[in-house]
């Protein structure tokens, strides 16, 4: 007899049992796993390397390397106005040099010469300061004496000091002080001539100069140009001879060291002009003669005025 085959339902108890205990196995996996990190969970203290200073070597490059650069441009200003304009950059570089220099972090060993590299910065900035003026108020009136001011700056030879300590310690840099010459007192003899003219007149002009403050060149213009100059030492008298007749206008400079090549002086310079010019005539029984004194007397008659110097005639 052939065997009987039973199936057999489980109870829907068992089913829901079978599928809880599967639900129950999941929710079991997942809770074992890796916990999901939410924003305020503390998970330990972050640090924040901090940053490796700058070597000291580096720092002393960059604070100086301008100042050295500005320095080498000086003697390429082809006139006063461009050498005070140099100077300016030059006094910005040493500023910011000396301010950068105070933040740094110097090695015990060389702290007293940064010290002394960064003050010798700021004196450095009064000297320029003090140049400028200089030019501003005539003192020194020419791109050269200028120029030979600025090259005798203490503040140079404090910073070239302060870096010779540093180098002595393994710390070098680039500092070049370029050539500027120095301050001359070039002159003239007394009663020389800077523009002789056409000197075939009878006219005659005598200038005392035994009062002044310095020497003098002496310039007679017409329209505008001059015609006749003769320079007169301090404290003695010239005279000039064979001035054609005509009109003219009488102009004067005064200073210390006279330059040939621009015909002005180069430093304390002056620009004036008489205020009422003078006529020379000649007939046949007479002839002009005209005597100044440049500085003002008793009883003097003659005023004069300031000139700006781009408005003097060359002599």
């Amino acid at each position: 007899m052939p065997g009987t085959h039973t199936t057999r339902l489980l109870p829907p108890a068992a089913l829901l049992l079978g599928g809880t205990l599967l639900v129950t196995a999941c929710a079991s996996t997942a809770a074992t796993g890796p916990h999901p990190v939410r924003s305020g969970d503390a998970i330990g203290t972050v640090v924040t390397p901090s940053p490796t200073p700058t070597p000291y070597g580096q720092n002393l490059s960059s604070y100086v390397g301008p100042v050295n650069d500005a320095l080498g441009k000086l003697p390429q200003a082809g006139s006063l106005d461009d050498l005070s304009t140099s100077l300016t950059t030059l006094s910005g570089a040493a500023s910011s040099g000396s301010t950068g220099l105070q933040g740094v972090t110097a090695p015990d060993s060389i702290s007293d010469a940064n010290r002394q590299l960064y003050v010798a910065l700021n004196t450095l900035v009064s000297n320029i300061s003090g140049v400028q003026d200089d030019i501003k108020s005539n003192k020194v009136c020419a791109t050269s004496s200028a120029l030979a001011e600025a090259g005798a700056m203490q503040g140079l030879k404090d910073v070239q000091s302060a870096l010779q300590t540093l180098g002595n310690s393994g710390f070098t840099t680039a500092f070049n002080v370029p050539q500027t010459g120095q301050l001359q007192q070039r002159a003239l003899n007394n009663g020389a001539s800077v523009r002789k003219g056409n000197n075939d007149g009878s006219g005659e002009m005598t200038v005392d100069n035994s009062n002044g403050d310095g020497d003098a060149v002496i310039t007679l213009a017409s329209g505008g140009q001059s015609a006749y100059s003769f320079y007169v030492v301090k404290g003695q008298t010239a005279k000039m001879t064979g001035i054609r007749d005509g009109h003219y206008d009488i102009f004067f400079t005064g200073g210390v060291d006279w330059d040939n090549t621009t015909d002005k002086f180069t430093q304390d310079c002056s620009f004036s002009k008489f205020d009422q010019g003078n006529d020379f005539t000649t007939t046949s029984t007479t002839y002009s003669t005209l005597t100044i004194t440049l500085k003002a007397t008793v009883g003097g008659n003659a005023s004069t005025s300031d000139v700006p110097p781009g408005q003097y005639p060359t002599p």
